[in-house]
């Protein structure tokens, strides 16, 4: 959600170029910020519950040194948002902008990469787009095949037939992208699904940039959904713990984020607004 986030660009693509990036890294921001202190408070309720032992504080001069430590990183996302915003550059520059500020920084400043990290980088970087751009080839052939077989429209009749009330349908909609969140990663789901539900979406009222930061939570969540999601299973092999066991920690988490996402798909000025004061 927080810009610049790869999935926004995927989503627009996936949309036929219709939905702007600037608009998407934008309506994130807001839905992201709001993530995170739910996820926040959820982590407080549940420390507090156990009576977790609190950290002391370091103090304001260590949290100083550490933000400046942290700021040429941090830039980034501000260089790359700023960038597009004022016109400097295109949304597509940014990304070559950004890896070229990414090396420098992490080449001169930080002292962490050198020849050897730097080809690992490229070359992971190479299959990685492989693997994205064959996808993305392939989604203007499904969309074509979608659109010819009308299955959009199928859809939004097949919804309108159970109901007319648009927060009940969009709550089915939330309901379906999460179930298929559980099983599949958010760059082919994006793909796959976009072409189906976003005009069914925009019939029912809904922006496309605000469907699209509901599509991309939806997914988000869907990876850490029990039973079947691919982050909770990465999560506990790096803990050490069953899934079984994680199942009893993980509701406070995944009903904080389910309340952000009914509130973004409830509240369209939460992902809108922000956009709004840029067109």
């Amino acid at each position: 959600l927080i810009p610049p986030s790869h999935n926004m660009i995927i989503y627009s693509i996936a949309a036929g170029g219709s939905v702007s990036i600037v608009s998407l890294f934008l309506a994130g921001v807001l839905p992201g910020i709001l993530l995170g202190l739910a996820l926040m408070a959820a982590t407080w309720l549940v420390a507090v519950r156990r009576g977790y032992p609190g950290g002391s504080f370091p103090g304001w001069r260590q949290l100083l040194v550490a933000f400046i430590q942290a700021l040429p990183g941090l830039l980034s996302a501000i260089i790359i948002v700023g960038g597009i915003l004022s016109g400097v550059f295109t949304a597509t520059e940014s990304s070559a902008i950004a890896v070229v500020y990414t090396v420098i920084i992490a080449a001169f400043v930080y002292r962490s990469l050198n020849w050897s990290k730097f080809m690992t980088a490229t070359r992971n970087a190479a299959r990685t787009t492989a693997i994205v751009m064959l996808i993305i080839a392939a989604a203007s052939a499904f969309g074509w095949l979608m659109a010819v077989a009308e299955v959009p429209l199928r859809m939004s009749e097949a919804l309108l037939s159970i109901s007319e009330n648009p927060l009940v349908l969009f709550l089915i909609i939330n309901l379906m992208l999460l179930m298929l969140g559980t099983f599949m990663d958010m760059a082919p789901l994006i793909i796959i699904t976009t072409p189906i539900f976003l005009p069914v979406a925009t019939q029912l009222g809904m922006d496309p940039v605000q469907f699209g930061v509901v599509m991309i939570l939806n997914l988000g969540i869907g990876l850490v959904t029990p039973p079947v999601g691919a982050v909770l299973f990465v999560g506990c092999a790096v803990g050490g713990i069953t899934i079984e066991k994680s199942l009893r920690s993980i509701w406070p988490f995944y009903c904080a984020m389910l309340l952000v996402l009914l509130l973004v798909t409830a509240v369209p000025s939460i992902s809108l607004g922000l956009p709004g004061l840029f067109d």
